[in-house]
């Protein structure tokens, strides 16, 4: 995990809201070469109560990426990651990827799973770096290629060794964004 590149100027997390949604489809649009409806966005925004979403902000101003998670009893859901692939391999992801575990811990989830495509093989690293590892497949799952999904989970998100694993993570996030802040993300 030594990350070589000079230290950055702080980007922001913040809670995503409806004014964002334009944005944010340009982002899904030039990420994933298609995706949500705006409709889709907007509902999850304004009428399900499960999820949670966050943006982050560049130093520049301007969204770079965004992220999702569903608050399911005691198991928070990622629904989705993106970044703009300009903006990748910069750290960017992970900083999302952060924001949703703490997010999950803020709101007293056990546990975080989600599905991502058996081919993407660095998304699937990034989330083995959070202590997400494979528990299961899902055929033909993604519907614009029918792949396969791998379906992972983590630990106890709560216990000890979690807790050692997210401050270490952490503590290299602030090393390479000085100033980054992860615990304003929750409900205003």
């Amino acid at each position: 995990m030594g990350n070589t590149e000079p230290p950055c100027e702080a980007p922001r997390l913040r809670r995503m809201s409806p004014e964002d949604v334009p944005i944010v489809m340009a982002v899904e649009q030039a990420a994933y070469s298609g995706g949500w409806p705006v409709t889709a966005f907007e509902r999850e925004l304004t009428g399900n109560g499960m999820a949670r979403y966050i943006v982050l902000e560049g130093t520049g101003g301007g969204i770079k990426g965004f992220a999702g998670l569903w608050l399911m009893v005691d198991e928070a859901h990622v629904v989705t990651v993106a970044v703009l692939p300009e903006e990748r391999r910069q750290g960017l992801g992970r900083l999302l990827v952060h924001g949703l575990v703490e997010l999950a811990i803020e709101h007293g989830m056990s546990v975080a799973t989600l599905e991502v495509r058996q081919s993407n093989e660095a998304a699937r690293a990034l989330y083995r770096e959070y202590g997400f590892y494979e528990v299961g497949e899902r055929k033909r799952y993604y519907s614009d290629n029918r792949e396969n999904a791998v379906i992972m989970t983590t630990e106890e998100l709560r216990s000890p060794a979690y807790q050692r694993r997210l401050e270490g993570l952490a503590t290299e996030l602030r090393r390479r964004f000085p100033g980054i802040e992860f615990g304003d993300l929750s409900d205003e």
